[in-house]
């Protein structure tokens, strides 16, 4: 079916909110700021996902946006600050491996790469709305790895990883619309159960040693 013009252009609008929160959550100092700019990304995967339930007309896509606001902006926020202690969203700074100027030069290589990655792809999907879903969702998978490999506190490196799992659905949505909603399902329960297994494995650690870096960690020796 034809789509309005003007959901094309309000999903194009999305995604580049959504690629720039991927970016903030490589470039932020904060645990708190991660967070929140996870939050925000969920909400736009959200408003990609309803805008593209009524180009399609797919109740699955309605039921993918109900799930993931349901879920990502306030299940799991509310379970890593249940199970994480204060002290951890009050770090001034977090560990890293590479600085913010370095970090954002690598960013960008992996959007250029995601576009590469993506362009043989949409000539095999042919579907409208994934030639902006596509290219944006696989750019915020790569820069959600990279999160994860230069970070080195517990709770960011899950954030890499739940933003990895946005950036896929981001892109799945437009592939497959009528993908069948148990698979979100699925996710929407698994990813909540990570989720506190690593906030309530945070807050021990932290409880024990007075810090969550991953780190330092590698340098405990029994007795």
């Amino acid at each position: 079916m034809n789509s309005p013009p003007i959901l094309f252009a309000l999903d194009a609008l999305t995604g580049a909110l959504f690629l720039l929160t991927a970016i903030g959550v490589v470039a932020t100092r904060q645990v708190l700021a991660s967070l929140q700019l996870f939050i925000l990304q969920s909400a736009l995967l959200t408003l990609s996902a309803i805008l593209l339930g009524l180009a399609e007309d797919s109740v699955h896509l309605f039921a993918v946006a109900a799930i993931t606001i349901a879920t990502k902006t306030l299940l799991i926020p509310w379970l890593l600050r249940r199970t994480v202690n204060a002290e951890v969203y009050r770090t001034r700074e977090i560990e890293r491996v590479l600085n913010i100027p370095s970090s954002l030069l690598i960013t960008a290589v992996l959007i250029v790469l995601a576009y590469v990655v993506a362009s043989p792809l949409l000539n095999a999907v042919g579907v409208p709305f994934a030639q902006i879903n596509l290219p944006l969702g696989i750019a915020a998978m790569f820069l959600g790895a990279f999160t994860i490999a230069v970070r080195r506190e517990a709770v960011p490196q899950l954030l890499g990883l739940l933003a990895v799992e946005n950036g896929v659905f981001f892109a799945g949505v437009a592939i497959v619309p009528n993908l069948p909603v148990i698979a979100e399902l699925a996710a929407a329960v698994d990813v909540p159960v990570v989720a506190l297994v690593v906030g309530m494995l945070t807050r021990r650690i932290h409880a024990r040693l007075g810090t969550t870096a991953v780190g330092q960690l590698a340098s405990l020796r029994e007795e």
